[in-house]
């Protein structure tokens, strides 16, 4: 056997310790990205998947937001309110499908980002709306709740990045949450529903928000 050999055969163990650990720090890093209650993607992992979608015109980006999930908490307990967090990721996962992608950026707020293949994106949010608003399997019937859902399409916004169209769609999620709507869609143009407006809602001050956008 010539030295050449014996150099390449001495060095698989090496190499194959090499590819067991990259194999190992890319599932820990996988994991990192997912969130450990939902399974969903946390907010890292939902940009980066979000960020390589939104090149695509037809990409809708939705923010949901469960209403009055304290007093869920507060009443039942925390396990039915994880319990009602991972119905409501699996639902919104299991909705988005392959081609989008489904993330909790923290709480009881998620955010996603659907490819609108036949632009009908406010039916395919109607729908998703009842669906999140079905009770629970296994849970108390007490225990229910809607989710509100903001919406923008990312071509009536194109020098938005995801940040900025995440701001649309949390400006017309909370319209629509004020107006007890359902869902809602940014329009073109500014919305009313200002982010001094969104914190006066939070903490129970009294705001004025006009109509905004297209109920859908």
């Amino acid at each position: 056997m010539n030295t050449l050999a014996m150099l390449l055969l001495s060095a698989l163990p090496l190499a194959a310790g090499w590819t067991v650990h990259v194999w190992w720090l890319r599932g820990c890093l996988n994991s990192a990205r997912r969130d450990p209650l939902t399974g969903l993607r946390t907010r890292d992992g939902f940009t980066r998947r979000a960020t390589a979608l939104l090149k695509d015109p037809r990409a809708v980006v939705v923010l949901a937001d469960v209403d009055k999930f304290k007093h869920i908490n507060d009443t039942y307990g925390h396990a039915a309110g994880d319990a009602l967090l991972k119905a409501t990721a699996d639902r919104l996962a299991h909705h988005t499908g392959r081609t989008g992608v489904a993330g909790r950026l923290g709480g009881d707020e998620f955010a996603a980002v659907l490819i609108d293949d036949h632009g009908t994106a406010a039916d395919m949010l109607a729908v998703l709306h009842g669906v999140l608003a079905r009770p629970i399997d296994g849970q108390d019937s007490h225990v229910r709740t809607t989710v509100s859902l903001g919406w923008v399409r990312a071509a009536d916004f194109p020098a938005d990045d995801l940040s900025g169209l995440l701001r649309r769609a949390d400006e017309a999620m909370y319209a629509a949450k004020q107006a007890r709507a359902g869902t809602r869609r940014a329009g073109l143009g500014w919305l009313f529903a200002t982010v001094t407006g969104r914190r006066a809602g939070r903490t129970g001050a009294h705001t004025e928000v006009p109509a905004v956008g297209v109920v859908a």
